[in-house]
C-alpha cells in the first residue's frame, strides 16, 4: 500500500482529492504514508482518527489527511475542509468520507482498498465524476 502511495504521489500537480475507501485495517493510513513519502515530507504521519485532521508540509505541496470515522456529522470541520479542498497547493486525503461526500468535487480520485481473505488487498481505483460539486 504504501509503494502505491508513492507512486501515485509521482502523478500529482497539487489540487487533487483522493477518498479512501476501507474497512478499519485494509491500508488507508499506510497508503497515505506513501503518498506523504512520494510527496517530499519527511514528518512521519500518524493516523488521524482521533484528531480528525493532520497538516504536512512537503516539497512542493502540502498533504491534508482527515479521518471522519468517529463523527456523524464534521460539523465546522467542514469549513476547514473546504478550504483544503480549494488550495490548488495541497493534496487532500479523506478517509471514511461519507460526511462530506457532497463538497468533494466532481473529479477526486477514489481508492476503494478490499482485504481478502488471505490477508491480500483488493484495490479499485477510480476517478469519480458522480458529484454535481
Amino acid at each position: 500500500m504504501s509503494a502505491l502511495g508513492t507512486q501515485i504521489a509521482a502523478q500529482l500537480h497539487g489540487g487533487q482529492v483522493i477518498e479512501l475507501i476501507g474497512d478499519v485495517g485494509a491500508g488507508k493510513t499506510t497508503f497515505t504514508k506513501g503518498l506523504a513519502r512520494g510527496l517530499g515530507i519527511a514528518e512521519a504521519v500518524q493516523s488521524p482518527t482521533f484528531t480528525i485532521s493532520r497538516r504536512y508540509q512537503g516539497k512542493r505541496w502540502h498533504l491534508a489527511h482527515y479521518d471522519f470515522y468517529r463523527l456523524e456529522n464534521p460539523g465546522i470541520m467542514v469549513e476547514d475542509l473546504f478550504e483544503n479542498l480549494q488550495d490548488p497547493h495541497t493534496v487532500t486525503v479523506i478517509e471514511w468520507a461519507d460526511t462530506v461526500s457532497e463538497i468533494l468535487p466532481a473529479n477526486h480520485l477514489r481508492l476503494e482498498i478490499f482485504i481478502n481473505d488471505d490477508g491480500s488487498r483488493t484495490l479499485n481505483l477510480t476517478k469519480n465524476l458522480t458529484s454535481e460539486h
